[in-house]
């Protein structure tokens, strides 16, 4: 993986390079991010010159506040809440609790967003932080491939640390001051737990099989997800040498 500094943008980065499967997931091809309103003309010449699809998870009053800069992007809208994200805050929920509210409740979503990926266009995944909904998206595109979890876990992880100190320090005391009796709420919007994402990814795995099982479950075909890993996975070379030779 390889964060990029892009002016105006948190935690831009470009998800590439990390082992999968049968070989190792494209560079160029799955980026994230947190949201990309106010970036200077420059920064958004540097965005359109590295996406052509960005999926903007975030709800419809989170888009209205914070407008995306698209440059000549194909934007496509998929609010992955239930809900609002003050609901979280309100009922206390833990990080862990959310992110399993995403894979039971927001499947349909979840599909619909890798199915973007899967067009196989060099596309950019956000919400406002880029931290959990960003998160949850690209772990489940990178596991439904065969990516090897330590470095999705590793990508998701290092979203906390790409946020500015004074920006996650500022955030947490402002939500502890907003939400005095949530314990979780400064968690929830500035910390990215390598445990949280894995103890997520097992769940799923001993609910569903897999992350590729899970989708299939979900309406996701058999020719999508060989669509999904056509585009982000750049086979090993020796491997495809063997197979066009017949050897298993």
């Amino acid at each position: 993986m390889a964060v990029i500094m892009i002016d105006g943008v948190t935690g831009f980065r470009d998800v590439g390079g990390i082992p999968a499967s049968g070989g190792t997931i494209r560079s160029g091809r799955l980026f994230r991010s947190g949201h990309l309103a106010g970036l200077p003309a420059h920064a958004v010449e540097e965005l359109r010159a590295r996406v052509r699809r960005i999926v903007d998870l975030r709800a419809d009053d989170e888009v209205a506040e914070d407008v995306t800069a698209r440059g000549d992007a194909e934007i496509t809208r998929i609010p992955l809440f239930l809900g609002s994200a003050r609901s979280f805050f309100l009922e206390d929920y833990s990080l862990g609790e959310i992110y399993a509210h995403l894979f039971a409740e927001c499947a349909p979503q979840l599909v619909a967003a890798l199915r973007v990926i899967a067009a196989g266009d060099p596309t950019l995944v956000h919400c406002t932080a880029g931290k959990d909904r960003t998160g949850v998206t690209i772990a489940l595109a990178l596991s439904a491939v065969g990516a090897d979890r330590d470095a999705v876990v590793a990508d998701y992880a290092l979203t906390a640390d790409l946020i500015p100190a004074a920006h996650r320090r500022a955030t947490s005391e402002r939500l502890a001051a907003k939400y005095p009796q949530s314990r979780h709420a400064w968690m929830l919007a500035t910390e990215s737990p390598a445990e949280v994402m894995r103890d997520a990814l097992a769940a799923l795995d001993a609910e569903w099989g897999s992350a590729a099982d899970y989708l299939l479950a979900h309406d996701f075909t058999a020719d999508e997800l060989a669509a999904l890993r056509a585009a982000l996975v750049a086979p090993d070379t020796i491997t495809e040498e063997h197979r066009h030779d017949g050897i298993r």
